[in-house]
């Protein structure tokens, strides 16, 4: 996106505050894939399981559209911040029901921040850093929603292994596992998955 072209989410905020019922619908759909994308990287880094998280991603969009008239930002980023606040809060709850996590334990872990970046930056190089959390992943820069938009039209292995090692920093022993693979044939799957990623990044200009 050029400097000072105006990002399309912030075009369908303005459109949606105006009464653009349709740009309100079409802002949400625009960020099921970023809620999903968080919403598995946090409930499954501290549950070291695989779960449904779908319930959780439907249950924090009606939250956010119910409640539309309390956002107060401007920008992508203080919109996606808002988004993960609601998040976070539900993610509590889904705790304790799905995993009778107590409640102290639930909120520290679903609070911590996803920080993503772009096609050369760290998300798609081999997160070996081991002073970064399993879930530390959002962008430094407004570009969480393509990225995820992107995570979610790669094949299911792609983005499963994407996931696993990207955003949980899985061990390529532990992903394998996970995955039923060995680790060979796991090392190879995600080279070719950020490949892909990476193609899709800069096939739709991130």
């Amino acid at each position: 996106m050029a400097n000072g072209e105006q990002s399309p989410l912030v075009d369908l905020l303005t459109r949606a505050r105006s009464g653009d019922e349709s740009a309100r619908d079409e802002l949400f759909e625009r960020c099921r894939a970023y809620v999903t994308l968080v919403a598995r990287a946090q409930v499954e880094s501290w549950m070291h399981a695989k779960v449904d998280a779908s319930d959780l991603v439907q249950e924090t969009l009606l939250d956010a559209h119910r409640g539309w008239e309390k956002f107060r930002g401007q920008t992508e980023g203080e919109w996606l911040v808002w988004l993960r606040r609601i998040l976070t809060h539900n993610a509590t709850d889904f705790a304790r029901r799905y995993h009778g996590t107590q409640k102290r334990q639930a909120r520290r872990e679903v609070s911590m921040r996803v920080r993503t970046s772009d096609a050369s930056g760290d998300f798609l190089r081999d997160p070996s850093d081991p002073g970064e959390s399993p879930s530390e992943l959002v962008v430094r820069r407004e570009r969480e929603i393509e990225l995820a938009e992107a995570v979610s039209r790669l094949t299911d292995d792609h983005r499963e292994v994407i996931m696993l090692r990207n955003l949980q920093r899985l061990s390529f022993n532990e992903v394998a596992e996970r995955m039923g693979r060995t680790r060979p044939a796991t090392q190879m799957l995600w080279t070719r998955a950020v490949r892909k990623l990476q193609e899709e990044l800069e096939h739709h200009h991130l």
